[in-house]
């Protein structure tokens, strides 16, 4: 990623208990992202991809277009922001990935979206 294409990825994670189901193995996570644009051309979001893991190992990928409905176009310096959520069986996962970014130009990129963790509060210390 040249310095043309920057973005930065941070996400904040919180557990939904009152969406969950221990003993039906359903763990539902809401995480919230922002999305920067560090670089020096704007670009849009077109597609998102992600690696969902759980505490067994078990793994999905999700991919599709945009974020919660929308393909951003963020210019330099400007961010975006969204909630969304995930169900796994355990409670304790990860998740990770790569949104692909188009700028003004029609240059493809990815932003990788680092690994994350989904965690039920209290059983990590």
């Amino acid at each position: 990623m040249s310095s043309h294409h920057r973005v930065s990825v941070e996400v904040e994670t919180s557990y939904l208990e009152e969406q969950s189901e221990p003993r039906e193995q359903r763990f539902v996570f809401a995480y919230t992202i922002t999305i920067r644009n560090e670089g020096d051309v704007p670009a849009r979001l077109l597609t998102r991809h992600w690696i969902i893991t759980d505490a067994n190992g078990q793994r999905k990928e999700v991919r599709g277009d945009g974020v919660v409905g929308e393909q951003p176009h963020l210019q330099p310096g400007q961010d975006f922001r969204y909630s969304s959520g995930a169900v796994i069986e355990t409670p304790v996962g990860a998740m990770e990935g790569s949104y692909e970014m188009i700028d003004d130009q029609g240059q493809r990129f990815a932003a990788p979206i680092p690994a994350f963790r989904l965690a039920m509060p209290g059983l990590l210390h």
